[in-house]
């Protein structure tokens, strides 16, 4: 089959180049307009003095990247509206993060969050192993998001997809080292608009091409995508009312604790604002992921109206591809809109790209660096992460060229491997803060057996040969596709796919193919929950830390954040020992010394005014 590519008019080439330009420009504003990023701490988390709203943007969309924008969308279009509930898992664990993981972060000031697992375990292994598989994840998120617009450029103007993945890694590589974490949160605030513009643009063009909302549900109803309701207990389907929020509501959990995050809640100059960031958030990444999931179902609606289905008909190969051809036809006569959805796509990709770059800076920094080496100046510091964003731009774009040559969804790519190495390193974090008798030894065993648990399962599911695939939902009907551009049975593709279904109704996994089967939204739960089995037992074989031994600002008081109306004598005995009264005098007297040191600072700048006065007399 040949599908004739449409290229950009010159009106899109305007919009999208000039929306990548002021991307670039933000960071070069903030490299020589700025204070020129004299300190790490300003590199890193913005001299921690960071505003709400610009931040709280900036938290959203790190996590909101071409596999929100394309992989959602696919999703949806492929295997039905079910998948909107993992939109309750992503706002819920936001709002989990404001009670339990910015009371226990923001105190500590620090900017990588794997060196609050060395101040937890008195353990650099921990810290090491933490942020070492935290930085395989950020890398492999990269490169799956750099995959995303490639794919996109590839299907509307046969773009290279190097060269796509190449163009994306540059634009975000130059604002973000030469800019810092200021230049990352003010282009993700541009970057949010360009998105929601691009998102909103398809939306409501679709929904009129199509005839209405009430046209667009009853499209979807027949095609079978409105089919949502399904309370199966069974771990093995891949779609489920409980995998779907359940399982998506622990795998969150990893953006919650993860070094973008942490970096945006340590960037802010309070505990309450940084509450209000995470808060806020929450709702945000529902709303906006709700949208998206919609744009799937106005896809597929509007190609069962045209008669004519691009994966059935062979217009398009990868599902991911949907929404840039959807763009292509419904703007075909708007010159500008096409170029404003690649600009929303590319904007989402260069705000999670940067916000990784800068968090693998963070990482390499604090971690790696200047523990074992001592820079002689903050100058030298601020080079040093510099040139780590370049290299893991680098690192990135490899990593891509790989993700290109795997099939699949890229919301399933992306959610199988990150649970293999995001998982347990968010189990890691939680069983610091919620299990305070683990010890050093229970964290490492616990997350070195979660990793190869993990990643096993998630490896099993691609590589076994007789593993059946969840079938694709029958697609849209093809009897309006051009016969001249196509070879087209229009009776073979839906019965086709409806044998696949009843095949799958059928099957029966055996020995191994058991295990590989089992969702993979929930290998991030069973991460998690391996992590603190494992650790736990290991911590009580080896002897676990003792109550006066537990330094309580480290740990969470779980059931007196979400229990406080419990009686005394039912939260004592679930404090496990920990007295957190020692936890809040402490934090007062912290404030105390803050004050005293800024009113300190107030004096000898008063000092030093006076003294330069007397001077000019």
């Amino acid at each position: 089959m040949t599908y004739a590519i449409r290229g950009f008019h010159y009106a899109d080439y305007i919009v999208f180049v000039t929306t990548i330009a002021i991307s670039i420009g933000i960071g070069i504003y903030y490299a020589f307009a700025g204070s020129k990023m004299g300190t790490t701490s300003e590199y890193l988390v913005g001299s921690r003095s960071m505003k709400i709203i610009p931040v709280t943007l900036s938290l959203m969309v790190s996590f909101e990247s071409s596999i929100m924008m394309l992989g959602f969308p696919a999703e949806v279009y492929t295997h039905g509206m079910m998948f909107w509930f993992t939109c309750f898992g992503f706002g819920f664990t936001m709002l989990i993060g404001s009670r339990l993981i910015v009371p226990l972060i923001h105190p500590l000031k620090i900017t990588s969050v794997y060196e609050y697992l060395e101040l937890r375990f008195k353990s650099k292994t921990v810290r090491t192993i933490g942020s070492s598989l935290a930085l395989l994840n950020t890398v492999i998120y990269m490169g799956i998001v750099l995959f995303g617009p490639a794919i996109a450029l590839q299907a509307v103007m046969g773009f290279p997809l190097v060269v796509s993945m190449s163009v994306v890694a540059c634009a975000s590589v130059l604002y973000t080292s030469i800019g810092g974490f200021k230049a990352v949160v003010w282009t993700d605030v541009f970057q949010t608009f360009i998105m929601l513009l691009g998102i909103f643009s398809v939306l409501i063009k679709g929904t009129i091409d199509i005839g209405g909302p009430s046209e667009v549900f009853r499209m979807g109803k027949e095609g079978g995508r409105l089919e949502i309701w399904n309370f199966d207990p069974d771990p093995t389907i891949r779609h489920t009312f409980w995998v779907l929020t359940i399982g998506v509501t622990l795998r969150s959990f990893g953006l919650a604790v993860g070094q973008a995050a942490i970096q945006r809640i340590s960037s802010t100059p309070t505990q309450k604002k940084a509450n209000w960031v995470m808060g806020v958030a929450g709702p945000l990444f529902f709303v906006t992921m709700s949208l998206a999931t919609l744009e799937g179902l106005i896809a597929y609606a509007y190609y069962r109206k045209k008669g004519c289905d691009p994966l059935a008909s062979g217009q398009i190969t990868n599902p991911n591809q949907v929404m840039p051809l959807l763009v292509m036809d419904i703007f075909d006569s708007l010159p500008g809109m096409p170029g404003l959805f690649m600009a929303s796509l590319f904007s989402a990709s260069l705000s999670t790209l940067s916000s990784g770059l800068s968090a693998c800076s963070a990482q390499t920094v604090e971690d790696y660096i200047l523990p074992y080496m001592k820079p002689k100046s903050e100058r030298t510091k601020t080079i040093l992460a510099k040139l780590s964003v370049v290299g893991f731009g680098i690192i990135s774009v490899g990593v891509s060229i790989l993700i290109s040559t795997v099939g699949g969804s890229l919301s399933q790519i992306g959610f199988s491997l990150m649970a293999s190495f995001a998982g347990p390193v968010t189990g890691v974090i939680l069983l610091a803060m919620l299990f305070p008798f683990a010890n050093r030894k229970g964290a490492i065993v616990g997350v070195i057996v979660s990793v190869c648990f993990t990643f096993w399962i998630a490896a099993g599911s691609y590589m076994s040969p007789t593993l059946m695939k969840t079938p694709r939902l029958p697609p849209a009907p093809v009897d309006n596709c051009p016969v001249g551009n196509f070879t087209i049975n229009p009776y073979n593709y839906t019965n086709i796919a409806l044998q696949k279904i009843e095949d799958f109704k059928h099957y029966e996994p055996k020995g191994l193919d058991k295990l590989y089967s089992v969702s993979y939204l929930w290998l991030g739960g069973i991460a998690i929950i391996t992590v603190f089995g494992i650790g736990s037992i290991i911590s009580w074989c080896t002897g676990c830390i003792k109550p006066k031994d537990t330094d309580a600002k480290y740990t969470i008081p779980i059931f007196d954040r979400f229990f406080c109306c419990l009686p005394e004598c039912i939260l004592k005995p679930l404090r496990c020992g920990i007295d957190y009264s020692k936890r809040m005098s402490s934090k007062l007297r912290d404030n105390y010394d803050v004050i005293i040191q800024l009113d300190t600072n107030e004096a000898e700048k008063k000092q030093s005014t006076d003294k330069i006065n007397l001077e000019h007399v």
